[in-house]
């Protein structure tokens, strides 16, 4: 069993859309009950139906993090009403970012959600904001760097318990370096570091596309026909899983205090893996950069 590895994914969380609700029963029987499971809001979802997927998570025994989208929020009463629900049902922590709505409908900024003080007035205690380590494709780094500073300073005058949670990437260097640069500028919040579950690379691809993921994949995008690229990026999650381990290992302040893993989909196919690596079956290979689940 490989320690380090077993013990970093023993405090994963992972996500799940509203189009997996009918999966939930089954989830419940392959993940551990605490888990963190976020909730996203896909376009095509309302929050009513991200707040009811979240209610069935809860009573399964997770702990439901639901997606609050700062630019589809219909108005601040709706913000009102869903954390009112959501509290009620023990729902303590929320997924807060501003999301991709060209035009938003009232609110332009998770900062302006937090302005509102309703977070902490509605009963939430633990709140995750967005972290970009490559960057982001619409907003510069000292922009990033100065909402983030919002937030700390937030969570220091409101007692909430904040963390970041960062897009998924393929270069764990890359994240580690700008795990440094955090600590460097200040940043002190726990951050739980956005890994791709078990995802075919085309699909891994398009998804990272769609998000607008970072310099790693940009660099391979550039020139696709140089597919020796690939071998620098970590296109697997056993791989990210290592590169962060070792990254960790090296800087004592490190602020990456679990994973958090994205489904894309795969919903089942990721939890069957998250199981299997926390339950230590897993053979790491020789060269200690890939490792291959037990069947």
């Amino acid at each position: 069993m490989n320690t380090p590895v077993v013990d970093f994914v023993r405090q994963a969380s992972t996500e799940i859309s509203t189009h997996d609700e009918d999966l939930l029963p089954a989830l419940a029987n392959k993940l551990p009950p605490g888990m963190a499971v976020y909730v996203a809001h896909t376009p095509k979802a309302t929050l009513d139906d991200v707040v009811r997927v979240a209610l069935k998570v809860q009573g399964l025994g997770f702990r439901a993090s639901p997606h609050i989208v700062a630019r589809r929020l219909q108005s601040e009463h709706a913000l009102k009403s869903a954390l009112t629900e959501l509290t009620e049902a023990g729902v303590d922590q929320v997924l807060l970012v501003a999301g991709d709505l060209e035009r938003p409908v009232r609110f332009s900024s998770t900062l302006e959600v937090i302005d509102t003080g309703l977070l902490e007035s509605s009963g939430i205690r633990r709140v995750g904001v967005a972290g970009h380590p490559e960057g982001h494709k619409s907003i510069g780094p000292t922009t990033l760097l100065a909402a983030l500073r919002h937030k700390q300073e937030f969570a220091a005058r409101s007692g909430l318990k904040l963390h970041i949670v960062t897009q998924f990437g393929f270069n764990p260097e890359a994240v580690c370096a700008w795990d440094r640069h955090l600590t460097a500028e200040g940043i002190c919040l726990p951050v739980h570091v956005g890994i791709a579950g078990p995802t075919p690379l085309p699909k891994l691809i398009k998804f990272a596309m769609h998000c607008g993921v970072g310099a790693s994949m940009q660099s391979l995008m550039k020139n696709m026909s140089a597919m020796a690229n690939l071998a620098r990026l970590a296109t697997t999650p056993d791989e990210m899983l290592l590169g962060l381990i070792r990254g960790r290992a090296e800087y004592d302040g490190s602020r990456l205090v679990q994973p958090h893993f994205y489904a894309f989909g795969g919903t089942m196919a990721t939890a069957t893996w998250l199981r299997a690596v926390a339950d230590g079956s897993f053979t790491v290979q020789p060269d200690g950069r890939k490792f291959v689940v037990n069947a």
